[in-house]
């Protein structure tokens, strides 16, 4: 009875841990993007971005939040995600400001190509034609 009990308070303690991250993440993920279109005075932030996602590390040391930008301008993309990389000990130091844990994560930046592999698919299943056969007579 006593390994029963046990096991269960473990797994409520994980599910616990598991809530408690996702809640972190979420959080982190609309204070970085406030601070970022705010609180962060940078001229090389020009086009359209969004934080699309935050992961904290499990020890809370680290958190990787994924820049989405929009924009046709690949220089005017770079620059902005370079000044948004620049902008970290900022953003670490506002969210210091703000939140009320213990340990603030160090944030890295990394740009979300998801939208641009989704879009490289679309193309390529867009390509296919099904049911007809292309026959050269």
């Amino acid at each position: 009875i006593d390994n029963n009990i046990d096991n269960q308070m473990n797994e409520m303690n994980n599910e616990n841990e598991i809530t408690t991250e996702k809640r972190l993440n979420s959080e982190l993920q609309k204070l970085i993007y406030s601070i970022l279109t705010t609180k962060i005075k940078n001229p090389y932030i020009t086009e359209m971005f969004s934080i699309s996602g935050v992961e904290v590390t499990s020890d809370l040391e680290n958190a990787t939040a994924f820049v989405s930008i929009y924009s046709a301008n690949s220089k005017a993309c770079e620059e902005t995600f370079n000044a948004i990389c620049e902008s970290a000990p900022q953003v670490r130091k506002e969210l210091g400001n703000l939140m009320r844990i213990r340990y603030i994560p160090k944030i890295h930046f990394k740009l979300d190509i998801s939208q641009e592999y989704g879009e490289k698919i679309d193309r390529i299943i867009s390509g296919f034609t099904y049911g007809e056969h292309n026959e050269k007579e």
